[in-house]
């Protein structure tokens, strides 16, 4: 007899020794997440780099962070003390052999089953396997416990919720560390006359990844400066009485090869897009789309979405463009071949979902070789895109499902609002580029910060880096 679904019931009901019988096992199911890594870090203070420090876990044979061993082991142990035998269980003995390791997104299955019972001292032996997706052994062992003679039935203790520091500050920095140039790349930073955008472009001048070319009111800037304590030395001028005038200069710039990619300043966005779309030697393709690069707290890897910007409902055609665009920024961001989730409300295709149409039309072009260098799919609900669990349990077989790296929104409105609510209420830290022209644009909002003015920098440096190789 297998145990149903563990861990669900607001009571927990044990198996006494006599009702456990020699080949009865229990089961459960849990897909491992960076914040369980974090979690058993804090709990039991093993803080060992292979599973916290990304840029050295990625040397290590394992190519990545992996989990704890005896976080496998703890499945164990709730298994047993919560319902298999159960409340009243007393651990003696446990033997665990690690076969592979356990990395982020991978689902554990635990499965323990009666080996032997002794019945003059109450003794049962369990043997216990983990396997995971693949159905590969992860851990093996066996158990020794003292079952309970008696029933016990009791309400499940309600436990505080964790809550996870997430520290964006810490991710920027090892992301920024990433990026090696030969040299500066030639930016120009356009009328950058707010503290915010003049000291993150300084930031990344600092850092080796541009050398900036202010262009916008010379005095202005220098007293900006001057007034918050930033160096400007290694600046280069070009004064322009406003920022329509800033805009334009900087496009005539880029086009003409002088730089290789544009920085918004504290002009709106619409103000210098509006100046890239009307200077025809500017453009590179027929279409700008705006890339999102979000840090999640809960996921494990940088994931990219578009269009969220520029494009308000785009056609076939259009959404294809955009894919090319976003995919060639994640190879410029060191994924050779990402994974792309063509986003919709369901997972069917229905002719009365225009998403869901234009979702399979885009696989099948992926199979034709017009859209190339990723593996699609869709359509795909923003759930079955980023989480295994759900998207096992929908039955979804396919190597995009839970582990996207990049969202194909269905139009501008839903991809705003996804993206903000990423934002606000998931914790993300996000930044963003405008891609198609001749020189990618960093773009970012009035109010955003120095840390998000900074990424949208970098990920500018990290297209623009690409595409001179």
């Amino acid at each position: 007899m297998n145990a149903p679904d563990l861990l669900r019931s607001d009571w927990m009901r044990n198996r006494t020794y006599d009702e456990l019988a020699l080949g009865q096992s229990a089961r459960l199911v849990r897909t491992h997440k960076q914040s369980d890594i974090q979690a058993f870090a804090l709990v039991s203070g093993d803080v060992n780099p292979a599973h916290l420090d990304a840029e050295y876990a990625e040397g290590t044979r394992f190519h990545g962070v992996i989990a704890h061993g005896m976080w496998g082991g703890a499945l164990i142990s709730s298994v047993l003390g919560n319902e298999f035998p159960g409340p009243g269980t007393i651990y003696m003995e446990q033997t665990l052999r690690f076969a592979r390791p356990v990395h982020v997104g991978d689902t554990l299955t635990i499965v323990l089953t009666v080996l032997e019972k002794f019945d003059d001292s109450g003794v049962v032996k369990l043997g216990c396997e983990a396997t995971n997706q693949k159905g590969q052994t992860v851990i093996s062992g066996l158990a020794t416990v003292l079952a309970p003679r008696t029933r016990i039935e009791r309400p499940r203790p309600a436990l505080p919720e964790m809550h996870l520091l997430f520290d964006p500050e810490a991710r920027l920095n090892s992301w920024l560390k990433q990026i090696q140039l030969a040299s500066p790349l030639r930016c120009a930073v356009v009328h950058a006359c707010n503290e915010d955008a003049l000291r993150a472009a300084l930031m990344g001048a600092e850092r080796g990844l541009i050398t900036p070319w202010l262009i916008g009111p010379e005095r202005r800037l220098r007293a900006l400066a001057e007034q918050n304590g930033l160096d400007l030395h290694g600046c280069r001028f070009h004064p322009t009485s406003h920022s329509h005038a800033a805009a334009e200069l900087a496009c005539h710039m880029a086009a003409a090869g002088e730089v290789d990619l544009l920085v918004q300043g504290s002009l709106g966005s619409d103000e210098l897009l509006h100046a890239v779309r009307a200077l025809p030697g500017l453009h590179r393709s027929e279409r700008l789309a705006h890339v999102y690069r979000f840090e999640i707290p809960s996921y494990a890897k940088p994931l990219f979405m578009s269009d969220a910007g520029i494009n308000i409902r785009p056609d076939l055609e259009a959404k294809a463009d955009i894919l090319r665009l976003a995919i060639g920024l994640a190879h410029a961001s060191g994924l050779p071949c990402p994974k792309v989730a063509l986003l919709s409300a369901v997972e069917t295709i229905t002719e009365r979902i225009t998403s869901t149409l234009d979702a399979a039309a885009l696989c099948k072009m992926a199979q034709r070789g017009q859209i190339e260098g990723a593996v699609l799919d869709g359509p795909l609900a923003f759930d079955n895109a980023v989480n295994l669990e759900a998207a096992r349990l929908q039955g979804m077989s396919s190597p995009v499902a839970g582990d996207a790296d990049i969202l194909l929104a269905p139009d501008l409105e839903s991809g705003c609002l996804l993206a903000k609510l990423l934002e606000y209420m998931a914790g993300a830290a996000s930044c963003g580029v405008v891609l198609g022209a001749r020189v990618p644009v960093a773009t970012s909002g009035r109010t955003d910060s120095v840390r998000t003015r900074l990424g949208s920098l970098a990920l500018a440096v990290q297209s623009a880096s690409a595409s001179t190789l």
